[in-house]
């Protein structure tokens, strides 16, 4: 997949397949996008994909409420999923407040007709774009001859089978409903981070536990408890029991991300590494002493093995 940031560097394509969107987390709904994408251009000798997406998230620009939202995905997580579908080409328009000023009109000719040379324009049900969100599918149908492009809208019933949204999934886990963010992700959510240095308790009760510090502030960290989860270290997978929250059994004031890894006894603070939420297995709670929180790890351990086992 080639990468650009900014459109100045594009170069237009004879037989540009086109869509636009953020694909926060890259979900169910987007992948039937990109697939319609895909086939339209590779039923065209010479078709090739472009997806436009937007960074940082347009909310954050142009909403007043929006300095608490929170993302499936980094815009280094998003590239790797776009080009895990097949993406022949993404282009990264960076989202200033000037940007979004674009009318419909001046967000078609400028962007999509004279910088990308959109042949077909692929669109999701109910999809807006320009200022104040003012154009549409109608929009563009009655203007696409004009512009010299065909478009295709991703029907409503297709979108309404998947049910799914970006606020959909944020929302389930936030709740701690991981079954149905998985679901709708259509993978486990994931999150990356730097190893850094706690209190360094685990390792006096013999559960030492890597702490987590998440690459991106603005990365949605799911509800606090205890998960099973996969962890991928320098590209080999290994099981683990992850607790995210702050600790009450020993007077924890601030949220924490730690996972136990299994089978696994090697320094790596200052190293990276992604951990992908498999199962929800209970909330954070307060025991009475250390004795009855290791009892219970090690129950979560066990269940953790057992789940990872299937």
């Amino acid at each position: 997949m080639k990468i650009y940031h900014g459109t100045d560097t594009f170069q237009p394509i004879p037989h540009a397949v086109v869509t636009s969107g953020t694909f926060d987390g890259v979900h169910l709904g987007h992948q039937k996008i990109l697939t319609r994408l895909t086939e339209i251009a590779r039923r065209d000798e010479g078709g090739e994909t472009v997806v436009l997406t937007f960074w940082p998230h347009p909310r954050t620009v142009v909403s007043n409420d929006s300095q608490g939202l929170k993302l499936l995905s980094t815009l280094e997580e998003k590239t790797e999923l776009l080009a895990a579908a097949g993406v022949d080409n993404l282009v990264v328009i960076p989202f200033t407040r000037s940007f979004s000023e674009l009318s419909s009109a001046e967000f078609i000719e400028q962007i999509l007709v004279e910088k990308i040379g959109t042949k077909k324009l692929v669109i999701g049900y109910d999809h807006h774009f320009g200022r104040n969100r003012e154009g549409s599918f109608d929009y563009l149908q009655q203007h696409a001859h004009h512009y010299g492009f065909e478009i295709e809208e991703i029907p409503r019933q297709d979108v309404e089978d998947v049910g799914v949204s970006s606020s959909k999934i944020r929302t389930a886990l936030l709740e701690g409903d991981l079954k149905t963010a998985t679901k709708f992700l259509g993978r486990p959510y994931s999150l990356s981070g730097t190893i850094v240095k706690g209190q360094q308790l685990g390792r006096t009760i013999g559960y030492p536990t890597a702490n987590i510090q998440v690459d991106d502030p603005s990365k949605l960290v799911p509800a606090n408890g205890i998960y099973a989860a996969e962890v991928i270290y320098k590209g080999e997978k290994l099981g683990g029991a992850m607790s995210i929250g702050t600790r009450p059994t020993v007077g924890g004031t601030h949220r924490t991300i730690e996972v136990y890894i299994f089978d696994f006894n090697q320094e790596i603070y200052g190293e990276h590494l992604t951990v992908r939420f498999i199962e929800y297995l209970r909330p954070e709670l307060k025991f009475e002493g250390l004795a009855a929180l290791v009892d219970q790890m090690q129950l979560d351990v066990e269940q953790t093995r057992e789940i990872l086992g299937r």
